[in-house]
């Protein structure tokens, strides 16, 4: 299984990718309507991942840099590239790929938050994983660390946010002929109850299957819901979800202690000995104790 970023940059096609992203990969997978069991012969593919960059980019005091003081050096935070057009892919037949690759730290940052797209790619089926180290297996199978209460509040506003583009969002491409046909834009519509159904699952399961509604999903994506069905869907979810967080036992927020082990297991995975880039609190701690004990032994 090889890197889809590593391939595409092999190839010459990503040529803006800083030169050390294919090497640093660590996770891909198919996000969009490919992972939510609805895609067409005409759905785009939509890579999402991320990556270990070079080891100043995430301990920058490596370099010599004092945070406050010192003029920032380089960082990276995420590459993204849309219409990468693969000629040679499927036999010749082509393929074109949109990329979203992030840094590992702000990956774990946004799943931490319950991003809905960082966590959908946690949780893609595993049909969708293109490619993955240990690391990003490690991950992959520590998912549900990152699912927390602030979820709700979190897909509460992405629902939102497409339901306000359902109605307001001015078409154009595709997306023009989908109106004419439907009379509305179906994808921000199958958007907005694919959401709510994801939260839910996280409250009541403490995960998600993203395929778990895709024939309701195809439903609304071939026009067979009316715009004011989805409205009054709309509204009763959200009032039935703000009494499922009331009673969600999931914590409040996520565990940062735990989260934070992870990633300093995953970066001593892939770069080895940290002991020169982050210090052990509790090794420190136990130091100082023991310092204390032996000079009180002389008093």
């Amino acid at each position: 299984m090889a890197s889809i970023v590593a391939e595409l940059h092999k190839k010459g096609l990503i040529k803006s990718a800083p030169p050390y992203l294919s090497g640093g990969m660590q996770y891909e997978v198919i996000m969009g309507s490919m992972a939510y069991g609805v895609s067409t012969d005409v759905s785009d593919m939509d890579v999402y991942g991320f990556c270990i960059p070079l080891r100043d980019y995430v301990f920058p005091h490596l370099r010599g840099e004092i945070e406050g003081f010192s003029t920032p050096g380089p960082r990276f935070e995420q590459f993204q590239m849309h219409h990468i057009m693969d000629n040679t892919a499927l036999g010749g037949k082509g393929r074109e790929y949109d990329l979203a690759i992030y840094s590992i730290i702000k990956y774990f940052r946004l799943c931490m938050e319950n991003n809905p797209n960082m966590i959908d790619s946690l949780f893609v089926p595993q049909r969708c994983v293109l490619f993955a180290t240990d690391i990003g297996d490690m991950v992959r199978e520590s998912r549900r660390l990152f699912l927390h209460k602030g979820a709700w509040h979190k897909f509460k506003g992405y629902a939102f946010a497409q339901m306000r583009k359902l109605k307001t969002k001015q078409p154009q491409g595709k997306r023009k002929g989908m109106i004419e046909e439907f009379g509305y834009d179906v994808k921000f519509a199958y958007h907005v109850v694919r959401l709510l159904d994801e939260v839910e699952q996280i409250m009541t399961e403490g995960d998600i299957d993203l395929e778990r509604n895709r024939e309701q999903l195809k439903s609304i994506r071939d026009g067979d819901w009316s715009i004011d069905r989805i409205e009054q869907h709309f509204a009763d979810k959200e009032k039935s979800l703000e009494s499922l967080y009331t009673s969600c036992h999931l914590p409040y927020k996520p565990d940062e202690g735990k989260i934070q082990t992870l990633l300093l297991q995953c970066l001593e995975q892939y770069y080895g000995d940290l002991s020169s880039c982050v210090v052990d609190q509790d090794a420190a701690l136990k130091a100082l104790r023991e310092i204390s004990r032996i000079a009180g032994s002389f008093t």
